[in-house]
């Protein structure tokens, strides 16, 4: 076991149900992996990367409906965004890149914007689109083994969740 996997706490938010690709509505929130030596750093850090593992699983579905698509980059927004250490977990558990926009609320910007198209006062999508600029990207830098140990896991977890 990888000396980074020792400690793995895994948090699967079902508050609410768990969705794609799961669809179960009658699920709830679970944390597994908890030990005497679990602190709030690592009930924190579980939080975060379960955002990139469900990330993932909704990519892993993606690409089973689309396997053409095999090349992603992808492109966030959002508060979250402002965390390099969440983006870099996010590239390296996606195995891509990650492209942070220089505007962060970028979908705040997209429904000002077709409020405005829609009153006419803004230009054509295209040219709207065009004004995108990336800010930084994150390129995966995690060992292949040590990154599906830690999906593997977290696979696991949502498994034990569903049973």
């Amino acid at each position: 076991m990888a000396a980074d996997m020792q400690q793995q706490v895994y948090l699967v938010p079902a508050f609410v149900g768990l969705g794609a690709p799961y669809w179960n509505a009658e699920a709830r929130g679970a944390v597994f992996g908890l030990t005497r030596g679990t602190t709030k750093n690592e009930l924190a850090k579980a939080a975060l990367e379960a955002v990139c593992y469900q990330t993932r699983d909704l990519l892993e579905a993606m690409r089973k409906d689309w396997p053409e698509a095999s090349e992603t980059v992808l492109r966030v927004d959002g508060g979250m965004t402002a965390s390099d250490w969440t983006m870099q977990c996010l590239a390296d558990i996606l195995n891509a890149p990650v492209d942070r926009p220089v505007v962060a609320e970028t979908t705040a910007l997209g429904a000002a914007y077709l409020a405005g198209l829609q009153a006419g006062l803004l230009p054509p999508p295209e040219e709207f689109a065009a004004q995108w600029k990336r800010q930084k990207r994150f390129t995966a830098k995690m060992k292949a083994d040590v990154r599906e140990a830690k999906y593997a896991g977290w696979k696991v977890a949502v498994g034990k969740l569903l049973s």
